[in-house]
């Protein structure tokens, strides 16, 4: 109880410092939030390896458990929207920091592999799926008016972020001790940020008293109460599925879960392991990639308040599906052309998200936070398609070199696809 009146004097005191708008300390705690998540949504990548040595499990039947815990981290994202609106920002983010750390602190002791499905695919999955780029679409709406497109790009940073700062010293952990380790270290860490959350996470800047960073007072009077029911979700996503541009769009964010979260962030280092290259050496190519993943995301949040995103989308699935078709044929290569590889498509992970994001909002208007959930479904989806496929592939042809080939050719689709949303924008 005093740690949280001190929370809010120092609160007060922010709110009567003209230099720092609390729009700010929002932004830092939410990112620090999504560094952990994302830390641990590059975990499975890390441990495929490990599970198979140490239980004998296929590849098949661990991508299955990866899969589920990418599809619901999908499907969370649409009712995340709602009961961000239903019990407060602050709850649901400390609600879901305490599902990941009791998921990561059972699964220390799992055995079979429906443990791994009920761990790290259901509870887990559940939990990180309250981080999705949905929470971050939610805050940067909700406390800024100015800047938004950055710090969405901001928020999309921090998935490199955490994949810098978790993925080397995860390897680094599972070198030295094994990989029970590496749960206990989630569930402590979760706890420790669920912690920072219930002190400084506040839900509406009107709660505290002020303004979203950059609104006027005039549009603060415009503020009415929405529907906070589940049923705006299924409204939202009726309305939406009746809109072209919500399919093009759509499919195009698809082929951003295939040839992402399921395909180089689950497969990646399994991949490297094919041709000899060391799980340590491998994650710290991966980590290396989140720097320029956090330089592409933040530039394609600039990029996206400045230039048309249709355009925008265009050119970064072009650049990862000419990546992605080139890196199985340079996997067994010198470093030189892995580093390529690295660069260019670090650069480009999640750089798709600021302009479609920003395309959702100029479509959809205020539905577009639900709208953007049920996106992120549909990626999802995609992302649990391709983890579980190319692990099967793997497991039937001893490569990955057609699932990195198929993914490079759906890019080159997606580019076809968002070039066709009209151009006459809607806000």
């Amino acid at each position: 109880m005093v740690l949280f009146k001190e929370s809010r004097k120092n609160c007060e005191l922010v709110k009567s410092n003209n230099l720092l708008h609390y729009s700010w300390i929002i932004l830092l705690t939410t990112f620090l939030a999504l560094i952990l998540a994302a830390g641990i949504r590059s975990t499975p990548g890390v441990l495929i390896i490990p599970f198979e040595h140490y239980f004998g499990w296929s590849q098949s039947a661990i991508s299955l458990a990866l899969a589920i815990n990418l599809l619901l981290y999908g499907l969370c994202g649409p009712f995340a929207a709602t009961l961000l609106d239903l019990y407060g920002t602050r709850r649901t983010m400390a609600l879901a920091l305490g599902l990941i750390a009791v998921g990561a602190a059972l699964s220390s002791q799992m055995n079979a592999t429906w443990h791994l499905t009920v761990l790290w695919g259901v509870v887990i999955g559940t939990g990180s799926g309250f981080f999705s780029p949905v929470l971050g679409t939610v805050v940067a709406n909700r406390w800024f008016t100015k800047r938004r497109g950055l710090v969405i790009g901001i928020f999309s940073a921090a998935g490199s972020a955490g994949q810098l700062i978790f993925l080397p010293l995860f390897s680094k952990l599972l070198e030295i001790y094994t990989w029970q380790i590496v749960t206990w270290f989630i569930a402590c860490s979760a706890i420790s940020v669920m912690i920072i959350v219930s002190l400084l996470m506040r839900n509406d800047p009107r709660d505290i008293g002020l303004l979203p960073y950059g609104a006027s007072q005039a549009a603060s009077t415009n503020y009415t109460k929405e529907d906070k029911s589940f049923t705006v979700v299924i409204t939202g996503f009726k309305n939406a599925v009746t809109n072209r541009d919500f399919w093009l769009l759509t499919s195009s964010f698809v082929v951003c879960g295939i040839t992402s979260s399921g395909l180089i962030g689950t497969h990646f280092i399994p991949a490297c392991a094919d041709h000899g290259i060391s799980e340590v050496r491998a994650a710290g190519m991966l980590s290396i990639s989140g720097i320029f993943n956090l330089l592409g995301a933040t530039a394609a949040g600039w990029l996206s308040d400045k230039f048309d995103n249709r355009w925008l989308l265009f050119w970064f699935y072009a650049l990862r599906g000419v990546t992605l078709a080139w890196l199985p044929f340079n996997l067994a290569s010198d470093t030189y052309n892995l580093a390529i590889f690295i660069v260019f498509y670090g650069l480009d992970w999640v750089a798709t998200v600021p302009p479609t994001v920003r395309l959702t909002t100029d479509i959809f208007g205020k539905q577009s936070g639900i709208v953007f959930g049920w996106m992120m479904v549909f990626h999802q989806a995609g992302a649990a398609l391709a983890a579980f496929s190319s692990g099967a592939l793997h497991t039937l042809l001893g490569s990955y070199q057609w699932p990195f080939i198929s993914g490079g050719i759906l890019c080159l689709l997606a580019c076809g696809l968002v070039v066709k949303i009209r151009p006459n924008i809607r806000r």
